[in-house]
């Protein structure tokens, strides 16, 4: 039967390899064991000691993932979206500062004349990965788009009516390509 122990950091001392054998996630240097992992130390039956990892690597997105972000800078023909989460991966930050782009011909099927009609500054969107080498988003499909958003004039919560979003606090209606996962909290 396995006994796990303390979690231990890559460098700590473990053992001797007279007390065990070296498995996963563990080295001998002169006779001595150390962890060369971050986890949780495994010893087992035969006496092999290793270290389990606990700590996952962050993610990075890939071709169809959909990812959540927030829109950093709007252009003539592409939004600048700052990456947060990918759907499913949501337990770990994702990879370093993860720029992605929307371009005005990813947002909708259809023609779009203005991209400042579709995405606001600072709107919370969910897209999908459509080229990962470039970080390429796209907004196509029911379930994409702008899931949050704020009043361009006064910074209110805007909430959704119908195929608008108006501003409770100075009434001001304002036009989104909106995911119908608008304003329920979901990824």
């Amino acid at each position: 039967m396995a006994k796990e122990k303390r979690i231990v950091v890559p460098g700590d001392f473990l053992g001797t390899s007279e007390e065990f054998t070296p498995g996963k996630g563990v080295y001998d240097e002169k006779g001595n064991i150390y962890a060369s992992l971050t986890g949780a130390v495994n010893i087992n039956d035969k006496r092999v000691v290793q270290v389990v990892p606990r700590v996952e690597t962050p993610p990075t997105p890939d071709e169809g993932d959909i990812v959540v972000g927030r829109i950093e800078d709007l252009r003539d023909t592409l939004a600048v979206v700052s990456i947060a989460c990918i759907k499913g991966k949501e337990r770990r930050e994702v990879a370093a500062s993860t720029q992605g782009i929307i371009h005005i011909s990813n947002i909708k099927s259809g023609y779009v004349t203005d991209l400042q009609h579709e995405f606001g500054y600072l709107d919370l969107v969910k897209a999908k990965v459509i080229d990962a080498k470039t970080l390429r988003l796209s907004t196509e499909g029911k379930d994409l788009g702008v899931i949050k958003a704020i009043c361009s004039r006064c910074k209110g919560d805007l909430k959704r009516k119908g195929h608008v979003l108006t501003c409770e606090r100075c009434k001001r209606v304002e036009v989104r390509k909106i995911s119908e996962d608008y304003g329920k909290g979901l990824v």
